[in-house]
């Protein structure tokens, strides 16, 4: 795998917004060229991520598109820095794939989480045993080093909920998930004990959807939902046998914000859904 050289998730996203407020100014490419006192391929460039923007840049662009929306003007301004600070995932590049990568970058600039898993625990909070567990039964086989950079890589992902400024999250699990024991009873037993430990956290709240409340909204789906500082910056990611999925579009972020309201309205309180966990816990 050749090392990270493509435009990040967030560089992209940027340059996503960039398009998105030209558009909406109902200011053709060449005309922003024009306002810019540049040429097509500038504008297009930037508007793929081909070309880095500064801050001041961000703002001078979103004044000659009368952008009216200052808080978007700020949140974008913040994403533009003419040079990439490193971050701990930079160490993966080019041992894990890139999807691996962008979703511990959504999740570092996340200001809060909403996840829905139906199969999965979790992997926010799966311990090593668990993690271990799951990619061990990836199609095709894993080698033994790949497996261990993965669980690695997972566990380190966790370190947003922790310290002194943990991300805000709200979990909800199917029962099912609950009750898929990976790695043995054991490994299920002290996994699910972790789960419910973590829900008594102040920024964590997981939400069980039991058996019982039969069919609801998203089954068989996971959802990470990750909330920027403006709405607009919101970010869907799906896993897919391809895996990680990006949405951004307007209409289906605010189709799966609406999606997960349904989906928490199905599931137990939270402090039912803790209940719950450990009552499978001493069933084990």
């Amino acid at each position: 795998m050749a090392p990270r050289n493509a435009p990040t998730n967030r560089k992209r996203r940027l340059a996503t917004e960039m398009r998105r407020m030209r558009e909406q100014a109902g200011i053709s490419i060449q005309e922003a060229a024009s306002l810019l006192g540049s040429d097509r391929t500038m504008i297009s460039n930037i508007e793929a991520a081909r070309t880095g923007l500064s801050e001041e840049r961000v703002r001078q662009i979103a004044c000659h598109y009368r952008c009216p929306d200052s808080a978007l003007v700020d949140a974008l301004a913040a994403m533009a820095t003419p040079r990439r600070p490193s971050y701990w995932w930079d160490e993966y590049s080019g041992k894990l794939p890139e999807g691996h990568l962008e979703v511990s970058e959504v999740e570092h600039f996340a200001t809060r989480i909403r996840t829905a898993q139906t199969v999965h625990l979790p992997g926010l909070f799966q311990t090593e045993n668990h993690a271990r567990a799951i990619f061990e039964f990836t199609v095709p086989k894993l080698r033994r080093l790949d497996v261990e950079l993965r669980v690695e890589h997972r566990l380190r992902r966790q370190g947003i909920l922790v310290g002194q400024n943990p991300t805000p999250y709200v979990g909800i699990i199917h029962e099912a998930a609950l009750r898929l024991e990976f790695g043995g009873r054991d490994v299920a037993r002290a996994q699910l004990e972790h789960l419910a430990d973590a829900a008594d956290r102040d920024n964590v709240t997981l939400l069980v959807i039991p058996f019982s409340a039969g069919a609801f909204h998203g089954a068989g789906q996971s959802i990470l939902y990750a909330e920027g500082p403006v709405q607009q910056l919101d970010t869907v990611q799906l896993d897919t046998a391809l895996g990680a999925h990006f949405v951004d579009a307007p209409t289906p972020l605010a189709n799966y914000r609406s999606l997960l309201d349904l989906m928490e309205q199905s599931a137990l309180p939270p402090d039912e859904s803790e209940q719950l966990i450990r009552s499978i816990v001493r069933e084990l």
